[in-house]
């Protein structure tokens, strides 16, 4: 504990919060080496690493999945614990900024070159909750409908995030106002349902799993308890809904700028959660067939149809390969193979799921070589939707380097490239394809059995950050992202998806979108 510059009361504080000391020990040790930056190799482009189908394609496919999907247990995954904060920043930087007495809201966007608050202003009626908030200003503001224009405005943002009124930036995002139907304003939450309806069902069953923050689960169970009902009786399917919270245990320690363990003003040490990574043990605790996984803002208002018919092509095109899979890992437990057989599996390896062995493989003897295929084969799969490059920031498919393996497929972040180097960030700059978050994994094995995903992290992948703690800089470390080095291991296959399942709410402007509006 001296060594690492921690105390019995930092023992004792550790203990309480559920983090192993190996868990801090590793971390402080990260801190002071670095983490290796990820060596690219190139993009992944469609014909090396991404699969392209036609429209036939799709729908044979989406055939498949339905056709063989009735003994299977189907569930969507849906992180949904962050805070609206980021959709509203803006928003929040002009409250904090402007002063209605002294300046006009066209002299703020001008000195503040602001791109984004114009935007705002001229499409705001169109935002979904409009009316609700319109309604309270004129309730609560005397003469509000006399007001100059500016004032407003000024009044429309401050009712929407002020903690007082409707404190938007402080709700999670699943529970805010996204869809303005007919008859009904819809939530993400909703909107996740009625999906379940169209493509993660099976036998008018369905399952769905929100990892949500503990003081949000209650807003999340309102909603559900309001639309649940309405949902199940239009796409005939029963949703059985189920939460998780990321684990306490999997929080980890900051550091100073020195890579010493910070400390508060009150003496005790700051831990910080571990980022998205660590729902790799929520997802490991789930008991399903397949999982369709998909972030909490990617929905859409109408085209559940559409967006079913590519969700179910990926399963299908997964069950197919698992078919296949399983088959080699069957014939390999019969020890009734050949080299004829060997032949077929290395093919079916590179051609199907983009993994070559070593060069001296057939040099092996035939139970070393049944034995490689084997280690290559039993493990989970993942078939990711991959959409065009449009410049949005985030990750993307690529062949990076791995280790002396050779080369893999990887979803990547910028973050964990260096791209100081002039080369790597070509690579970066050349991507074609863009990770929208739209996975279907298998997450047991030939046998039935669940694998423990745990052991298929790579480890090195984490993040170092630099963040902000009351006006002091520290450094974080966060775990392997869910869907990068959390799942580096796994069995892995792109494939290009259309543009109109990838409709994120990033800002609240992204409500203003065509794929959030009615008309």
């Amino acid at each position: 504990m001296k060594s690492m510059g921690l105390s019995e009361q930092d023992l004792k504080q550790i203990n309480e919060h559920g983090v192993s000391i190996d868990a801090i020990k590793k971390q402080l040790a990260i801190f002071k080496k670095g983490i290796a930056r990820m060596e690219l190799l190139e993009a992944a482009t469609v014909g090396n690493g991404i699969l392209k189908l036609t429209n036939e394609d799709f729908v044979e496919k989406a055939h498949f999945f339905d056709e063989h999907k009735s003994d299977l247990k189907l569930l969507k995954f849906v992180p949904a614990s962050g805070a609206a904060t980021r959709m509203f920043k803006f928003l929040t930087a002009f409250l904090n900024d402007f002063n209605i007495e002294k300046e006009t809201i066209n002299a703020y966007i001008n000195r503040k070159k602001d791109s984004k608050l114009p935007v705002f202003l001229v499409g705001m009626e169109k935002l979904p909750f409009f009316e609700i908030i319109y309604k309270k200003l004129k309730e609560e503001i005397q003469n509000f409908d006399s007001l100059p224009r500016d004032y407003k405005n000024y009044y429309f943002i401050k009712f929407m995030l002020d903690a007082d009124y409707f404190d938007f930036a402080s709700k999670p995002k699943g529970i805010l106002p996204f869809h303005k139907y007919a008859t009904r304003i819809a939530t993400p939450i909703e909107e996740h349902l009625y999906e379940c309806g169209y493509y993660s069902t099976t036998n008018g069953k369905s399952y769905l799993h929100f990892t949500v923050s503990e003081s949000h689960q209650t807003q999340f169970e309102q909603i559900i308890n309001e639309v649940k009902a309405n949902v199940e009786n239009e796409t005939q399917t029963k949703v059985e809904v189920s939460y998780s919270c990321q684990d306490k245990s999997t929080d980890t320690i900051a550091v100073n700028m020195n890579d010493k363990a910070f400390r508060t003003e009150e003496g005790k040490l700051l831990f910080r959660p571990g980022g998205h990574g660590a729902l790799i043990g929520n997802l490991n605790r789930l008991d399903a067939d397949i999982i369709f996984i998909k972030n909490i803002d990617n929905v859409i208002l109408h085209n559940n149809e559409t967006i079913a018919l590519y969700k179910k092509a990926l399963a299908g095109i997964l069950l197919e390969l698992q078919q296949e899979i399983f088959a080699c890992l069957n014939l390999m437990d019969l020890y009734t193979i050949d080299d004829k057989q060997i032949e077929e599996i290395k093919n079916f390896l590179k051609t199907k799921l983009n993994v070559s062995v070593k060069a001296d493989f057939d040099l092996y003897t035939l139970e070393n070589k049944i034995k490689v295929l084997r280690e290559i084969l039993d493990r989970p799969i993942r078939v990711c939707g991959m959409v065009i490059n449009e410049g949005e920031p985030g990750g993307g498919p690529f062949w990076v380097k791995n280790g002396g393996k050779g080369a893999s497929l990887q979803i990547v972040e910028s973050s964990q490239v260096d791209l100081t180097n002039k080369k790597q960030a070509k690579i970066m700059a050349n991507a074609t394809h863009f990770n929208p978050v739209d996975l279907v994994c298998a997450t047991r094995n030939y046998k039935s059995e669940k694998f423990d995903l745990h052991q298929f992290v790579d480890e090195n992948a984490g993040f170092i950050v630099e963040k902000n703690h009351l006006g002091k800089d520290i450094k974080g470390y966060e775990l392997p992202g869910l869907w990068n080095g959390a799942m580096a291991n796994w069995l892995t296959v792109f494939v290009e998806v259309p543009l109109i399942t990838f409709n994120p709410v990033k800002t609240v402007n992204d409500l203003l979108k065509e794929a959030h509006q009615s008309s």
